[in-house]
């Protein structure tokens, strides 16, 4: 009888820390950005105010605007004529989204003729707080509802900021 309980026992421990174990459906650790993002390029569609007296910002050329996740955690980025580099991170993340924040960024400060969005982005960035990806497209939140960045990916050969990084 003794015999008969410890094996059951010891079943029960197997079956308890099979459940136990980290499958693809747990999010990574805090210090390893989400796979899903890391070495990929995006090109900016949009700035979605949810103030409607700002209402959309559209740039007047989506290949001025770009940014690239590196699979170290940082990041680069293209802002009109100036050029951002800093830290990504996401704590929690799944295939369809999750927290996202960047920065501090270190931005070169040429002076970049009309009409430019490179430093209202660059001040949006900042305030990214999580990302959510539909369809192709990253859709990049700020606090407090303060708007969406929408991105789309790089097309094939168009000048990302690092061609050596997989495309999405």
């Amino acid at each position: 009888m003794k015999l008969i309980l410890k094996i059951a026992g010891f079943g029960m421990l197997l079956s308890t820390s099979a459940c136990q174990h980290a499958g693809p459906e747990s999010p990574p650790p805090a210090n390893i950005p989400f796979a899903g993002l890391a070495g990929t390029n995006w090109r900016l569609v949009e700035f979605q105010s949810m103030d409607d007296a700002q209402g959309t910002k559209r740039p007047d050329d989506p290949n001025k605007y770009t940014i690239t996740f590196h699979n170290d955690g940082s990041l680069t980025g293209r802002l009109d004529c100036n050029r951002a580099v800093g830290p990504w991170r996401n704590d929690i993340a799944n295939a369809t989204g999750g927290s996202l924040s960047m920065g501090p960024l270190g931005v070169t400060k040429a002076f970049c003729p009309e009409p430019s969005m490179g430093e209202f982005l660059e001040r949006q960035l900042g305030y990214v707080r999580s990302f959510t990806i539909t369809g192709e497209r990253l859709n990049m939140a700020l606090m407090a509802d303060g708007g969406i960045i929408v991105w789309e990916p790089m097309p094939y050969g168009s000048g990302s900021a690092d061609p050596s990084a997989p495309k999405p």
